[in-house]
């Protein structure tokens, strides 16, 4: 809109403002843009609109204010501002940069800024503009706006200089952001906190560590920074060291913090540590929110007290008024097979209103297939669009072909593969395999697995699985070509491992294992352990060794599986009645689970065991899954 004239503009400022001016307390109580619009005409009309300081007041107001005030009315107000001086220009700037659709604003408005020549820009209109390229815009009109800050002297500035980092660190430009760090010749404790954080966006936590290291001071978001990329890329031991090196420091955890630090214990099922944090939480009076309760269910769920999770939730005094805690509530209860519990906190969920999202309806699927609920699993699949708006995705898909096969319906597992309206990938394709080995079905297995193999030669979960089934029916030629194959391409099959946690230390053991220290003793039990087990009518499942051994040499086998050398071991060192928390990262085998079975009975001890799949808790005997798993 055309600026009013320049010699009306100098008449009206002849005249002094009082910042007092009725019509300026009335821009700060507008609470509606009816009101702003009729101000803003009392302010045309008599003149004030036309100094700096009541046009400065006005669009701060539209600027600032927690009202939705549209972003093109600030914009029209500063248009019509005669002689506009910079800290308007920075307030226009500033409104624009951090929405991504107007953030071009920004840059528009700077180009007007330097056409002018007066003011000149400031190291806030730089950090501004710059700020909007680190989202609506890019790195190539940032790199534009660094060149007119460095001729008017602002690069070593060190607020220009964060924005500079944090700008290429979003844009995926780490390196750039790391020459920024470099060059720069002041650095704040914001400065080291933005290249952490830009390593840690690129899962590059060697050299996020190094900047740490450095550090001359760290505050709560180093460590919080620190501790949540070792979670992000599994480094779940690191990120616990670092939490309990950070409370020695004297620095208190935030909310943050204690979310990433309890996810890393669930991973661990390090509940002793899990247990801790929420004495922490109590006792510093942390407020509980949504995320913070989402996470304490999630870690108690984790480690296989999904009762004590349960009571978390709900307690009368937890917030439940976002999806996070009722997502976790719901795959806490999935992932342990209690397929009832969590149908009915979804049902619960649905009368209080709070809309599922896509993780609450994958979380609900797993439920329905681990409880073996098809029909169910089918009409929530379904509802997903038609009811809740939700379009499945690849994931969700990828569940109902784990309930079909799992019970068995083969054929229709393979149809929802071949209509789906994403092109499959070999996840999917993989867990078809695997419902094949499960259900013996040779015919199909071979055929999705070529399948597989045309898509990726040397997919190493196809090629071991379909090895697997050839030796499970006695086709060992053809397993061993397979494994031959699998050796020539020089990739490694992921061996089984089972870990412990014993007073705060994590114990690991692999298959025939003999590195650790109490290696002899763990043997010496194991030997008597399968005496007590064939007493009580255990008969090894010899089917699961895949290899063309002899029946002796089968069975050596088996009992030297990662899992019995970590109960071994659990039974070795904790006294009579405590319950066992063991950690696999593979799918347990048959005959584990059968042994697990009488393990719990003559020793008398309850056995929790989380797989790759799910939890199983072994007592008297028996097993939580009923043996569908």
């Amino acid at each position: 809109m055309k600026r009013f004239s320049a010699s009306l503009t100098r008449t009206k400022l002849k005249r002094p403002l009082d910042s007092n001016h009725p019509l300026l307390c009335l821009v700060d109580s507008c609470k509606s843009m009816d009101q702003i619009k009729q101000t803003h005409a009392q302010m045309i009309t008599t003149g004030i609109i036309l100094h700096p300081f009541a046009a400065s007041r006005l669009l701060k107001h539209l600027t600032i204010s927690p009202l939705p005030y549209p972003l093109s009315y600030a914009h029209l107000v500063f248009d019509q501002i005669p002689s506009p001086n910079l800290f308007i220009y920075n307030t226009i700037i500033k409104a624009h940069a951090p929405t991504t659709h107007s953030s071009h604003n920004s840059l528009l408005v700077l180009r007007s800024l330097l056409r002018n020549s007066s003011p000149l820009p400031n190291q806030y209109t730089f950090v501004f503009v710059l700020h909007a390229c680190c989202y609506g815009l890019g790195v190539l009109e940032g790199e534009q706006v660094r060149v007119h800050a460095i001729k008017l002297g602002f690069e070593t500035n060190v607020f220009v200089t964060n924005v500079l980092i944090r700008m290429y660190a979003n844009r995926g430009s780490v390196e750039e952001a790391r020459r920024v760090f470099d060059w720069s010749t002041e650095r704040d404790l914001f400065t080291w906190n933005l290249m952490i954080s830009g390593y840690v966006g690129s899962s590059d936590l060697v050299r996020a560590r190094e900047i740490f290291d450095r550090m001359p001071e760290r505050d709560v978001v180093s460590w919080s920074t620190m501790i949540g990329g070792c979670v992000q890329v599994g480094l779940f031991t690191e990120a616990m060291e670092l939490f309990r090196e950070m409370l020695l420091t004297g620095i208190a955890p935030n909310e943050f913090t204690l979310a990433t630090s309890l996810a890393a214990c669930a991973n661990l099922v390090a509940l002793d540590q899990g247990r801790w944090i929420h004495v922490y939480i109590n006792k510093a009076r942390f407020k509980m929110n949504e995320r913070l309760l989402a996470s304490l269910i999630d870690m108690y769920a984790k480690c296989g007290e999904i009762d004590f999770a349960s009571k978390v939730f709900f307690n009368e005094h937890s917030p439940k008024r976002t999806v996070w805690p009722w997502n976790a509530m719901i795959g806490g209860f999935a992932m342990h097979g209690k397929s009832k519990q969590a149908i009915d906190i979804f049902e619960q969920m649905k009368v209080t209103e709070i809309a599922p999202d896509k993780v609450t309806l994958l979380a609900l699927l797993n439920a329905c297939s681990h409880g073996r609920l098809v029909d169910i699993g089918r009409q929530y699949f379904k509802s997903m669009s038609s009811i809740h708006g939700i379009e499945p995705g690849i994931e969700h898909y990828g569940c109902m072909v784990d309930i079909l096969g799992r019970a068995g319906l083969l054929k229709e597992a393979e149809e929802i593969i071949l209509t789906m309206p994403m092109a499959p990938d070999t996840i999917i394709w993989g867990a078809l395999l695997g419902a094949c080995r499960i259900h013996e079905d040779m015919e199909m297995g071979e055929r999705i697995g070529k399948l597989i193999r045309e898509r990726e030669p040397n997919h190493m979960g196809c090629n071991v699985l379909l090895a697997n089934m050839y030796s499970e029916s006695g086709r060992w030629n053809d397993a061993k070509d397979l494994r031959d194959k699998i050796e020539i391409s020089g990739k490694k099959k992921t061996p089984g491992c089972s870990s412990i946690e014993l007073n705060g230390t994590f114990h690991q053991f692999l298959m025939g294992d003999r590195s650790h220290p109490q290696t002899k003793q763990i043997y010496l039990f194991l030997d008597e352990m399968a005496i007590k087990l064939r007493i009580a009518g255990y008969a090894p499942e010899i089917g699961e060794v895949l290899l063309d051994l002899n029946k002796e040499d089968r069975e050596t086998a088996l009992s030297r599986h990662s899992e019995k050398l970590a109960i071994a071991f659990g039974l070795i060192n904790t006294a009579p009645g405590t319950t066992i928390r063991i950690v696999k990262n593979l799918r347990v085998c048959r005959d584990c689970h059968l042994a697990t079975k009488l393990i719990s009975k003559v020793y008398d001890r309850e056995i929790i065991v989380r797989d790759r799949i799910r939890f199983h808790h072994f007592k008297a005997g028996s097993c939580s899954c009923k043996d569908y798993w």
